[in-house]
């Protein structure tokens, strides 16, 4: 028979496991509808791509992410390393983002977990894509210009946060 410290210890263990297994990650599926080239970002899951007019890239972002970022950058070149820069957006002059990017920037924020997420737009530090940000279970928020009404245009504007059931999946589309 087992010690109740050994039996406290495998309950522990198996309802961390049940717990982590409840817990799934939320697709964020970005698409690329402008006529150009953008060079999506994402932290602090994905890094950066490229992705020609029409192109879609898809990422899971595991439950509990706080502090989540999507942005366009545009005018980059980068090397077979990945290094090199952005006009716009850039993150330290690499392909696959670790910081966020530099202004003037146009941001889909977000936070997932719990019974809620949260996600919004921002062109407080600028706006340099015009960009659409939803949930599969909420409202689609879209900025095509820089005095857009959908976003957050300073830093103590909290009249823009939005909410959706907890992990959903999201859509971004640049130039919607």
């Amino acid at each position: 028979m087992a010690s109740p410290a050994a039996s406290s210890a495998v309950l522990a263990v198996v309802l961390v496991a049940t717990l982590a297994a409840g817990a799934s990650a939320a697709t964020f599926t970005i698409t690329n509808q402008c006529p150009f080239t953008v060079w999506p970002a994402a932290t602090p899951v994905g890094g950066g791509v490229q992705l020609d007019p029409g192109q879609t890239w898809t990422i899971d972002v595991p439950a509990g992410t706080s502090s989540g970022r999507v942005w366009g950058r545009t005018g980059c070149a980068f090397d077979g390393s990945g290094r090199g820069g952005c006009l716009t957006g850039d993150c330290g002059g690499v392909l696959s983002c670790s910081l966020s990017g530099w202004p003037p920037l146009t941001l889909a924020e977000f936070t997932l977990g719990g019974d809620k997420d949260y996600y919004n737009l921002s062109v407080i530090d600028g706006f340099n894509v015009p960009m659409s940000f939803s949930c599969s279970s909420g409202e689609t928020l879209t900025c095509r210009v820089r005095d857009c009404l959908d976003a957050y245009h300073f830093p103590d504007d909290n009249s823009k946060l939005r909410s959706c059931n907890g992990n959903s999946n999201y859509q971004v589309v640049f130039c919607p």
